[in-house]
């Protein structure tokens, strides 16, 4: 991950939020992809409540290896007033004890359940970071697309104004009916609506990318530069478990332990330390006059305390509880298992159906090209056929406007068809539990 394996990314990281966050009318500055997927992580209130299961975690570890080490109380008391009569203890100024277990198989049980726990938690810590750089890098890859669409946008609505000009020039010349004059209009307009909806969507893209990073609104512009090729991975290859079902492997592992240690609880016996000493006192009291020997003021006890389950309906009831709790356990990983295998096939069949789409709308974008080319040869240059009877006509000027629109036009198709390849792709990496073969690719660019 980008916080362990690259430290400067890391630090490059923390200056550059710490320089937009205390600069809110700063320009939109170009940031790297590496550079918003730390942020996110850094940022994600998931990433977060992870980390805070991880710390649980080792705590609960802590807990179920810690009964075996000794644990000392002390207490001190005085009487608010003299004592009077036989109380039935002896009167203690202080006391101490110690106490510790020494032998608990079911305790045993639990160590193995709290480690597993532990491992789920950290599974589910990388897990959250994965889906977290997911999310950045799939909004900034859509971003700097829908940009870049913006443009081609823009240039359509200069060439669709040219458009309408030359209907107007030609309508009032008598060339063309009103009709051709409306057309051209609508075109502008319906050009106008699809610029508004990428603005739109740009808008709604920068703030996702502000709320994931914790940047202000509209200062990250991605540098497309940064972005590496997506590894094109086939379901075929070999696979790895994602870290997402790994966790919930572990879990259920963590719930068996636990219902084990809970089944031998009511079976076997458990041995526990114990020892205490006590500092009596007469100060206050009388207590000598119903003893036969006069108390000593230094009073030490210990010994070893065995424990054995007879008749514990509550934790054979607990017993049971856990083992249904393991059960589900099991369940929900076999469950997350069988979905991650359909979304694979779901992905696997949409990628060849993708790849072939952006093939075909590449292809359309290159024609569109040339086509742009051919009617400015035939407008410089005539189309070689003269006024002879039956020869084409010779194009005319909104011929090029129509043809320029109609390549940005494949333009953006084969953007849009790009940014779902890429979205479909990494989607594919992590399901297969490659993600992590992204997040080198991110900081080594």
């Amino acid at each position: 991950m980008s916080n362990g394996h690259n430290p400067p990314a890391g630090w490059a990281a923390i200056l550059v939020g710490m320089a937009l966050a205390a600069a809110p009318a700063l320009a939109t500055a170009q940031i790297s992809l590496a550079t918003v997927v730390d942020l996110a992580q850094r940022n994600s209130s998931a990433v977060r409540l992870a980390e805070a299961d991880v710390e649980k975690a080792r705590a609960a570890l802590s807990e179920t290896k810690d009964v075996f080490v000794p644990s000392v109380m002390f207490g001190s008391g005085l009487p608010a007033v003299p004592s009077v009569g036989f109380t039935g203890t002896p009167p203690s100024i202080m006391n101490a004890s110690v106490e510790s277990m020494v032998f608990s198989l079911p305790q045993r049980n639990y160590i193995q359940a709290a480690r597993a726990g532990l491992e789920a938690a950290l599974l589910g810590l990388k897990d959250a970071r994965e889906q977290v750089a997911l999310d950045a890098s799939t909004a900034y890859i859509e971003l700097d697309t829908v940009n870049r669409e913006l443009e081609a946008a823009r240039e359509q609505e200069t060439f669709s104004e040219r458009l309408v000009e030359i209907e107007q020039e030609r309508g009032e010349a008598g060339v063309d009916p009103l009709s051709e004059l409306l057309q051209s209009r609508l075109t502008a307009a319906e050009l106008k609506l699809r610029r508004l909806h990428l603005e739109t969507r740009a808008g709604t893209l920068a703030k996702q990318l502000a709320v994931l990073t914790g940047l202000p609104m509209g200062s990250v512009a991605p540098d497309r530069a940064s972005i590496p090729e997506i590894p094109a991975v086939k379901a075929g290859e070999a696979r790895r478990t994602t870290t997402g079902i790994e966790a919930a492997k572990m879990l259920a592992l963590s719930k068996r332990y636990q219902s084990r240690g809970d089944t031998k609880y009511t079976l076997l016996p458990q041995i526990s330390f114990e020892a205490e000493y006590n500092r009596d006192t007469t100060l206050l009291n009388n207590a000598d006059s119903y003893y036969k020997i006069p108390l000593k003021a230094d009073n030490l006890s210990s010994g070893f305390s065995i424990r054995v389950p007879l008749f514990d309906i509550s934790h054979v009831a607990r017993a049971r509880k856990s083992a249904a709790e393991a059960l589900r356990a099991t369940v929900e990983a076999e469950q997350d298992q069988r979905q991650n295998e359909i979304q694979i096939a779901e992905l696997t069949g949409s990628l060849r159906e993708l790849d072939t789409l952006a093939e075909i709308a590449s292809l359309k974008q290159q024609i569109a090209g040339e086509q742009v080319k051919t009617v400015e040869s035939q407008l410089e240059l005539g189309n070689g056929a003269g006024n002879a009877p039956g020869a084409p006509a010779q194009l005319s000027p909104k011929a090029e406007q129509l043809a320029r629109i109609e390549e940005r036009q494949k333009l953006e198709d084969a953007l849009d068809a790009g940014f779902d390849l890429a979205k479909a792709r990494l989607s594919l990496l992590r399901a297969l539990g490659h993600m992590e073969d992204w997040l080198h690719e991110l900081h080594a660019k």
